[in-house]
């Protein structure tokens, strides 16, 4: 799916930028190490295992210290988490529970949620991570790239570009239980006036994933003159989000029409190491396995220029060492699983291209609300806290070595 590719944020005239609309960001996430993270669970069970036994020089080998992290490091649990606090050498505590992430553009992996583990855990993002919260991802701006400008997670992602400097992750909401939506003072009110019917954070984030174009300093977000303009792209936008969140939030999975639903044709080798596509036959070929019928829009689907399916694959079949490279011995049947989930969820975001390209062509074709009409409206400048994320929360967090976190 090609995307138009939008200048900076210019002047007064200039269409707005999501970080005028959602003005509270977070910088991604930065473990430092490789091993925290893995496709299945499984395995950060045993590389923690392992780290935990090691002592001395191994144990430095294997944890791969850095400039934030060393096994001597204590650090803070993560909001929500009981993780030892004390440096990892000494006491390494029980094996914590690993989470479900996206990681980058699409790929949903395990992360070891051990902030001891982490160079730059992001705990701001933490402490709103819950059952009402969902997250706006930006991806990383490339010159002449392709693909969508941003996504939507229910789960935590940690931000990583395939391709480019990383975008910012934008909660939804600046509080936990879906509260104080992160939207510009006066935004909500504003919009609601201009097209005549509520305008809430979610049915803001679904215009955004419709008609966001990237730009270098961040995405552009056009806001439409009339209100029967918006309720399209948030229509359009509510189908993006449902198709990206997976079935989270109670909603179904994706699924496409019987008939063009991929399945494996021949079984999957045990340790594939190459992928590669057959538009004859719409097929996947996987070393000699093949999954068909694969659309084409689906295979050659990009972030930033990356073509997806190839940068799943090639994360889970690429050569590692040290602790990353503890894992399954073959290919896992729930890797097949989440592969064609994979497909499925391409080929859906695809085929809705064509209504994002004209929504955008009728945006272009008419007078959208410029930054300037925002400032005289009195939401534009954001204030600066509205850029900073909530400090009152009602719970104590561990600090390290078992000192409690004032907030």
């Amino acid at each position: 799916m090609a995307a138009r590719v939008a200048a900076g944020a210019g002047g007064g005239d200039a269409p707005p930028l999501l970080d005028d609309l959602m003005p509270w960001s977070v910088r991604p996430l930065r473990t430092g190490r490789s091993w925290v993270t893995a496709p299945d669970a499984s395995s950060l069970r045993a590389r923690w295992d392992l780290l935990a036994g090691a002592e001395g020089a191994e144990l430095e080998r294997l944890f791969g210290p850095s400039r934030s992290r060393t096994p001597l490091t204590p650090a803070a649990a993560l909001p929500g988490r009981a993780t030892g606090t004390s440096a990892f050498a000494r006491d390494p505590g029980p094996y914590p529970e690993p989470v479900r992430i996206l990681h980058g553009p699409f790929d949903e992996q395990w992360l070891i949620p051990d902030h001891r583990l982490l160079d730059a855990a992001r705990p701001e993002l933490w402490r709103v991570a819950d059952g009402h919260q969902l997250f706006a991802v930006e991806h990383g701006y490339v010159p002449q790239g392709t693909g969508p400008a941003l996504a939507a997670s229910a789960l935590l992602p940690d931000g990583h570009s395939p391709a480019g400097r990383p975008g910012r992750i934008r909660p939804l909401y600046r509080r936990p239980g879906g509260l104080e939506p992160n939207l510009a003072p006066g935004l909500s009110g504003l919009l609601g006036a201009r097209y005549g019917q509520p305008v809430t954070a979610e049915s803001v984030l679904a215009w955004a994933l419709a008609a966001a174009l990237p730009s270098p300093g961040g995405p552009v977000v056009p806001l439409p003159a009339d209100g029967a303009l918006w309720a399209q792209g948030v229509e359009l936008g509510r189908e993006l989000l449902r198709v990206q969140l997976r079935g989270a939030r109670g909603g179904e999975r994706p699924r496409l029409p019987g008939g063009r639903r991929p399945y494996v044709r021949a079984a999957l080798p045990p340790r594939p190491d190459a992928m590669s596509y057959d538009a004859d036959d719409e097929a996947l070929v996987i070393g000699e396995g093949r999954i068909s019928p694969v659309p084409v829009g689906a295979w050659d689907f990009r972030v930033g220029g990356v073509r997806m399916l190839e940068l799943w694959f090639g994360r889970r079949t690429a050569p590692a060492e040290g602790l990353a490279a503890v894992g399954p011995r073959g290919w896992p049947r729930e890797r097949t699983s989440e592969l064609l989930e994979l497909i499925t969820v391409l080929a859906l975001l695809d085929g809705l291209g064509p209504r994002q390209e004209a929504l955008r062509a009728a945006l272009a074709g008419s007078e959208p609300l410029p930054r300037s009409g925002l400032r005289a409206a009195g939401v534009l400048p954001v204030p600066a806290s509205a850029r900073r994320p909530a400090s009152v929360l009602d719970h104590e967090e561990e600090g390290p070595e078992g000192q409690f976190a004032l907030l």
